[in-house]
């Protein structure tokens, strides 16, 4: 073997390990334990103002970032909606949404500005610059998170 491929493969190999101990990304990530496709929209204060956004659209067993970079908040709620078989997740803090993408601005008189009114659940991140929530179906034990991020698991739908 010559030396210059030796040199570029221990190269590549130390970039590889490099990579591989790099620190997990700050984000807000919502992981779908279900096979069914869902539905997301968040909730936050973002220190002036209530905000509400949405959709974003988690496949059955699979994740997706909601917010990348680190949290503002300490508190995120958010509303799911499972497409396949019908059900929500929800909770008593309501805010506003919409059928289609939306950022909306302030939580009150909802239907008055031609919104729709859900109920959201609320996650306290206990100020982690990342969290994890995942969904998963009724009667479900908790499922355990496999990011270092903590998590919070929440049950319904269906």
């Amino acid at each position: 073997m010559s030396k210059g491929l030796i040199i570029t493969t221990a190269a590549c190999a130390l970039g590889a390990l490099l990579i591989g101990t790099a620190p997990a990304a700050a984000e807000l990530r919502m992981c779908n334990s279900t096979p069914s496709r869902v539905g997301v929209a968040i909730g936050y204060h973002n220190g002036s103002e209530w905000i509400s956004e949405g959709w974003w659209n988690v496949e059955g067993n699979s994740c997706e970032i909601l917010v990348e970079g680190p949290l503002i908040a300490r508190f995120y709620y958010f509303y799911a909606i499972d497409y396949d078989q019908g059900g929500e997740w929800s909770g008593g803090d309501f805010m506003c949404t919409k059928d289609e993408v939306f950022l909306i601005r302030d939580n009150e008189r909802c239907e008055e500005r031609g919104y729709h009114r859900n109920g959201f659940m609320e996650v306290d991140t206990g100020e982690q610059s990342s969290w994890t929530v995942r969904l998963t179906e009724p009667n479900q034990g908790p499922a355990q998170s496999q990011s270092p991020a903590p998590d919070t698991t929440a049950s319904g739908g269906g």
